[in-house]
C-alpha cells in the first residue's frame, strides 16, 4: 500500500522503541493508531509508571486494533528485549509458574504497545512480595440499568466511610461505567485478608446506601439497577485497568485519576486519549501523593469479625 509506513523508532528514555505498523487504527472512534497510543502513554509517562512500577501485569493485546480478538497476556510475550523487566508468580491451582511483565519506567510501557498492549491491568502487590498487597482497591461496579449518578453518589459515601477510618482513598474512572478508589496498605497482610477487609467495608457502605449498592455474591441476586462494590477484585491474580490506562473500546477511554470534588460533575466519557495528556500537562499526576498515605487494615478486620462472616469462595 503506497505511503505506508512499515515502522517509527522512539527515543525513550536512554531506550529506543520500535513501533511497527504505525499506522493501523486502533480506536476506529476517532481514528487514532498504534503509534498514537504509544504517545500518549509517552505523554502520562509519570503516571502510568507510578502506577504499574513493580507490580506483576497482565497485558490486554488486541494485535489489530480494539475491533478485533483480544489477548489475555500473563507472561512475557517471546522475543521480549533483555531489559524488559519481569517478575515470577506461581498460579497454585495449576502449579504453574509465568514471568510477567514488571514496568520499571516508560520505556517499558511503551514496548508492551509495541507489543499491541492497550490496557495494562497490574496486581495489587509488588515484586518484593507478591502475596502481601500494598494496594486495596475498591470497586463500584454500576448494574446494567445503573445510573452514573447513583456512581456519583456511592463514591461520596465510601469517601465518608474512608475519612472515619483515617484512610487516604484516591479516586479515578474505571475507562467505563463505574469508579475505582485506590488505598495505599501496609503490606502486611495477605489476599484472603485484604479481601475480608474489602468486603467488610463494602457492607458498611451498603448499609449507608442501602437503596444504591449491594454486596450480593451472585450476579443473579443483584438489583440491575444496583452499584455492586466489587471486593473481590482484592482477590489474588484479580486484577483492574490502572491509572491511566486505555480501555480497549473504540473512543479510547482512559481510567482518569480525578479529585474528590470532580465526582459530582465528570462524564467518564470525557477522559480519552484525545483529552487527558493536556488535562496530565496540566494537573499533573493526581495520584502522585498515594505512596505516601499508607494505612493499616486492622479497623476493618476488626470490623469483619464483628460481622462474623467469612468471604465467599471464589
Amino acid at each position: 500500500m503506497a505511503g505506508k509506513v512499515p515502522s517509527v523508532e522512539l527515543e525513550v528514555g536512554d531506550r529506543v522503541v520500535r513501533i511497527s505498523n504505525p499506522d493501523r487504527v486502533y480506536f476506529p472512534a476517532r481514528g487514532e493508531t498504534k503509534l498514537d497510543l504509544a504517545r500518549y502513554y509517552l505523554s502520562v509517562g509519570d503516571g502510568i509508571v507510578r502506577a504499574l512500577r513493580d507490580r506483576p501485569c497482565m497485558m490486554h493485546r488486541f494485535p489489530s486494533g480494539v475491533t478485533g480478538e483480544k489477548v489475555h497476556q500473563k507472561r512475557l510475550p517471546q522475543g521480549a528485549p533483555p531489559w524488559v523487566p519481569t517478575v515470577r508468580v506461581h498460579f497454585p491451582r495449576y502449579n504453574r509458574h509465568a514471568d510477567e511483565l514488571c514496568v520499571a519506567d516508560v520505556a517499558d510501557v511503551v514496548w508492551a504497545v509495541q507489543m499491541s498492549t492497550v490496557e495494562f491491568h497490574p496486581w495489587n502487590s509488588r515484586r518484593f512480595d507478591t502475596e502481601k498487597p500494598d494496594e486495596w482497591r475498591i470497586d463500584l461496579d454500576p448494574m446494567p440499568d445503573c445510573p452514573f449518578d447513583r456512581v456519583r453518589r456511592v463514591a461520596h459515601v465510601a469517601h465518608e466511610v474512608l475519612d472515619e477510618l483515617g484512610a487516604v482513598g484516591w479516586p479515578k474512572t474505571s475507562g467505563g461505567a463505574g469508579m475505582h478508589i485506590y488505598v495505599r496498605i501496609k503490606p502486611e497482610w495477605g489476599f484472603t485478608d485484604v479481601r475480608r477487609a474489602a468486603l467488610a467495608f463494602a457492607r458498611e457502605v451498603e448499609r449507608r446506601a442501602p437503596d444504591d449498592v449491594t454486596t450480593a455474591w451472585w450476579r443473579r441476586d443483584r438489583d440491575p439497577s444496583s452499584l455492586f462494590v466489587d471486593y473481590n477484585q482484592n482477590a489474588r491474580d484479580h486484577t483492574i485497568a490502572a491509572a491511566y490506562s486505555v480501555r480497549g473500546v473504540a473512543e479510547a477511554t482512559v481510567s482518569t485519576p480525578v479529585r474528590w470534588d470532580e465526582v459530582d460533575s465528570l462524564d467518564p466519557r470525557d477522559f480519552t486519549i484525545a483529552t487527558v495528556p493536556a488535562r496530565f500537562a496540566e494537573l499533573g499526576d493526581l495520584h502522585a501523593g498515594i505512596d505516601d498515605a499508607v494505612f493499616g487494615l486492622e479497623p476493618l478486620l476488626e470490623w469483619a469479625d464483628r460481622d462474623g462472616e467469612e468471604v465467599p469462595e471464589e
